[in-house]
């Protein structure tokens, strides 16, 4: 009931307020439950969309650069993206214990607003379309595009990305990533052969420099449960302030030699 200017002053002070998700006294957690309610965007969400996108969006450019038509572009993306709804839904239900345990609020199985059941359903549903999708670019193609999601599902899962070889499955995965484009054509067609050498191996440079950059944020967590990754280790020696410097600069020279020996050498051998 809203006051009135018959309630004494003291009583409208001493009443409770009803919490609003703004309040900043609220847990961040609880906060995130008020504006992340809705299953669906939660499920976005627990696939880590916005680095779906990314990749999905430099993918399609690449293959548009290439001369691929129109609709293999929109080949390509889908296969990506659908392909990255599936690594991500399949981290966050692997490590929805974890998140939990470190009261992660952007994590929404963690959070309870999404049931992890869901979550493996999306994976099912993902896992059925990524396979057509990956063989509609050819065969060669969807191999490299199996090894790529492989390499993530099995870094998600395993004692790999614990170690200070944490970096191992993101440099392979991402050295996988050209041959994806070189081998690929609609159904095969116009397909070409193996990727350059060199633009495999700055591929897989970008892979170390994209795994850096996406663990800065769970540093902490890491330290905290004796984990010694990869960016760990160097982030206790530089700090990470200065780590996120030499990540963002190592990604941004890798890509530019990325486009460099793309224009120099080709994608094809």
């Amino acid at each position: 009931m809203s006051p009135t200017i018959d309630e004494p002053a003291q009583a409208r002070a001493q009443r409770p307020r009803a919490r609003s998700g703004k309040d900043p006294h609220r847990p961040r957690a609880e906060r995130g439950l008020d504006v992340r309610r809705s299953w669906p965007v939660a499920l976005l969400r627990a696939g880590h969309l916005r680095q779906a996108l990314l990749l999905t969006l430099v993918m399609g450019t690449a293959a548009a650069l290439t001369g691929r038509s129109l609709p293999e572009v929109g080949l390509v993306a889908a296969t990506i993206l659908v392909g990255q709804l599936l690594v991500g839904w399949h981290n966050d239900v692997v490590d929805a214990a974890r998140d939990r345990s470190h009261a992660r609020d952007d994590k929404p199985i963690a959070l309870g607003i999404l049931d992890k059941g869901t979550a493996t359903f999306a994976m099912a549903l993902a896992l059925l379309l990524v396979v057509p999708l990956s063989v509609a670019n050819g065969l060669e193609a969807a191999g490299a595009h199996g090894g790529f999601l492989l390499l993530a599902l099995l870094t998600n899962a395993g004692v790999l990305r614990r170690t200070a070889f944490s970096f191992l499955p993101w440099a392979a995965g991402f050295a996988l990533l050209p041959a994806f484009l070189s081998y690929g054509g609609y159904a095969g067609e116009g397909a070409g052969g193996p990727p350059t050498t060199e633009v495999t191996v700055l591929a897989a440079l970008l892979g170390i420099g994209v795994h850096v950059l996406r663990s800065l944020p769970g540093l902490v967590d890491d330290n905290k449960d004796g984990w010694r990754t990869f960016p760990l280790r160097v982030a206790l020696h530089t700090g990470a302030p200065r780590l996120l410097v030499i990540g963002g600069l190592w990604t941004a020279a890798v890509s530019a030699g990325i486009v460099v020996a793309a224009l120099r050498v080709g994608l094809v051998r």
